[in-house]
């Protein structure tokens, strides 16, 4: 009853209006991104005063929300700052997170699903990293959980924690395009890709990628992924380090450097949003709503306030003086997500091989850049 007396909702107003740095820190988003993002929930999570008492407004649910997101505290730990009890919490958070993801998910996290959208996303890949024909970076993380009661080893992964998997879509800026969660941790990346709404239609040919007649050099239209992947005529894997040729060293070069952006965008991800730093003790369906929330306040955060939310310093940089590449700050701390375990190495066809050899071609010919012999 004294929540607005006791609770952080003044220090707040007063971050608002003379420390705007230190309510951006606390809430991991400017006043201006904070007003817009609660215009857009608040119809979802208001509800209606009674005779017994006042709701708790939309905007204190946000709030405690987001803070949530942002260190990962307990509900237990939360109630004193929030002036919300641990069991209210308890369906507030959750609930703001699906109104999040409901809110936001439509502009902020669209899949392409015609030629042009796909083209538009390999326009930014060749214009921002060289990599022509691209429409995505492919990567999967373990997310860390309590276990469920009864659950049994069945989240329990290779690194000996239990987890669920988060894997993602990436294009050229940093920004999720596709995002699926929930497969538990004992899966590899290939198994969990195979798995997903986006695999089934690459298979039946059913995502409406544009055709080799309007790519360059005629080569497929690809996604870049890592050695876990299989290899796919439309997925990209690099070689295997051993006695690699100095044009598929090219080509690996090549491949990470485009592929790097889906391994910042996770870094950038955990380093945000600090829940990822604890094991999240919800249930497995709550557990989704709140990564999925993450996910999309990511995306909203690039398009609203990308300086501050992603400086130049939180992402990898090439020196190409220096041949190096200069790692982002996030690789210098630990974080809960952790790589996927590969798959087994399974025979590709005879199509996806001939297809990763034009590309090795490609970025030993025609397409080379001044400096990748150096980087090598």
């Amino acid at each position: 009853m004294k929540r607005e007396q006791y609770s952080h909702m003044g220090l707040l107003k007063e971050l608002r209006e003379r420390n705007p740095d230190d309510f951006k820190n606390y809430l991991r988003m400017s006043d201006s991104s904070f007003n817009t993002l609660l215009q857009a929930v608040a119809p979802r999570i208001s509800k209606q005063d009674t005779c017994m008492r006042q709701a708790i407004p939309a905007e204190q649910r946000l709030i405690a929300t987001l803070r949530y997101l942002a260190t990962g505290r307990s509900f237990e730990d939360l109630k004193f700052s929030a002036g919300i009890s641990a069991q209210a919490l308890g369906r507030i958070i959750p609930e703001t997170c699906n109104a999040i993801v409901e809110a936001l998910n439509a502009e902020y996290l669209k899949f392409p699903s015609t030629e042009v959208e796909w083209k538009a996303v390999a326009k930014q890949f060749e214009d921002y990293w060289n990599f022509p024909n691209c429409l995505g970076a492919i990567d999967g993380k373990h997310v860390r959980i309590q276990p469920p009661s009864s659950s049994g080893s069945y989240y329990f992964n290779y690194k000996g924690y239990f987890s669920i998997v988060l894997l993602a879509i990436v294009n050229a800026k940093y920004e999720f395009l596709m995002v699926d969660v929930g497969k538990n941790g004992r899966v590899s990346d290939g198994g969990a890709m195979e798995q997903t709404f986006f695999y089934q239609q690459l298979k039946n040919d059913q995502l409406h990628l544009p055709s080799n007649s309007d790519s360059r050099e005629g080569m497929n239209y690809v996604f870049v992924a890592d050695e876990a992947f299989a290899l796919h005529k439309h997925v990209l894997k690099p070689f295997p380090q051993k006695n690699l040729s100095r044009e598929r060293r090219i080509y690996n070069y090549r491949l990470s450097r485009a592929r790097r952006v889906v391994e910042n965008a996770f870094g950038i991800l955990a380093n945000r949003f600090r829940i990822f730093h604890s094991a999240i003790n919800l249930s497995p369906i709550k557990i989704d709503s709140v990564v999925l929330a993450c996910c999309v306040l990511h995306n909203f955060l690039r398009c609203t306030s990308s300086a501050s939310y992603m400086p130049g310093n939180m992402v990898d940089r090439e020196d190409i003086d220096q041949q190096t590449v200069i790692s982002a700050e996030w690789r210098s701390e630990p974080n809960g997500l952790l790589e996927l375990q590969a798959a087994t190495s399974r025979n590709a066809t005879i199509e996806a091989k001939l297809s990763r050899e034009k590309y090795v071609d490609f970025f030993n010919g025609t397409g080379a850049v001044d400096w990748q012999s150096a980087m090598v």
